[in-house]
């Protein structure tokens, strides 16, 4: 039993990895001459990796100080994105008259691209710093928006007779009963929005060309640097592979308390 613990969590996502890494380095020896095999990707962009923190310009610096620059603006646009979609979400939850009047206009807005939205919010704010953190609270808000809603009206008629029945006020019914009951979709929501918050920091970074993990990766598209493209989209795929797993974690211990 231990034995398939092991093989599970290490051997076999290790045996994945080296086939995605095979399969890189036939398609750039074989399918396309300018796709950089992983060898010559690492060798273009050691000094990023190897000196993941310096600054030599604006565009031209370590790989983990472009992803915090990304990370920074992330974690302002997902902090706006909950505090205004988990309270709307318990409101939507508890008010069936507020659920159908604006029920449209969330279905209305929510398929809207972050490229649609990042354009309106530079006419807004006339700075790329404050229509990225507009783009990506917009964007990411609906997913706790719904699982806030729906957690909301699944919880059981039983628990709202027994508020009545000990005569719990709203406050206290909304501490002890409603976010309890609630929180395990909420953080279902929240997974999903911090992971829609990573997608649009890069592409509004693409857009404006801002430094960062996306601004790096545009700009090197258009240096037509291809081994840098790769190290910015390994990089992306890692740094939302992780936030992912930190959320995970904390939604299971919240569940374990």
């Amino acid at each position: 039993m231990k034995l398939r613990k092991i093989l599970s969590t290490f051997f076999l996502p290790f045996v994945g990895i080296l086939g995605l890494l095979a399969l890189w380095a036939l398609t750039s020896a074989t399918w396309s001459k300018n796709l950089p095999s992983p060898a010559k990707t690492w060798q273009v962009s050691r000094d990023y990796i190897v000196q993941p923190f310096a600054k030599r310009g604006e565009l031209d610096q370590g790989i983990l100080r472009f992803a915090w620059y990304s990370l920074v603006l992330v974690a302002k646009g997902y902090s706006l994105s909950l505090l205004i979609g988990t309270p709307l979400g318990f409101i939507l939850g508890r008010s069936k008259l507020f659920a159908k009047s604006f029920d449209p206009i969330i279905q209305l807005l929510r398929p809207v691209s972050p490229l649609a939205w990042l354009p309106l919010g530079l006419v807004l704010f006339q700075k790329s710093e404050p229509a990225a953190l507009f783009a990506i609270a917009v964007c990411s808000m609906w997913p706790t928006v719904i699982n806030t809603m729906m957690g909301v009206r699944a919880i059981p008629q039983d628990y709202w007779n027994v508020a009545k029945v000990l005569r719990l006020s709203r406050l206290t019914t909304f501490t002890k009963i409603i976010v309890p009951a609630t929180l395990p979709y909420m953080f279902t929501g929240y997974r999903l929005s911090l992971g829609i918050a990573w997608l649009v920091i890069v592409a509004s970074e693409m857009l404006t060309g801002t430094p960062g993990v996306g601004g790096f990766l545009w700009q090197e598209y258009n240096s037509l640097v291809y081994a840098h493209i790769l190290l910015a989209i390994v990089t992306i795929g890692m740094i939302g592979f992780i936030l992912d797993r930190l959320m995970g974690l904390v939604e299971m211990r919240l569940r374990a308390a």
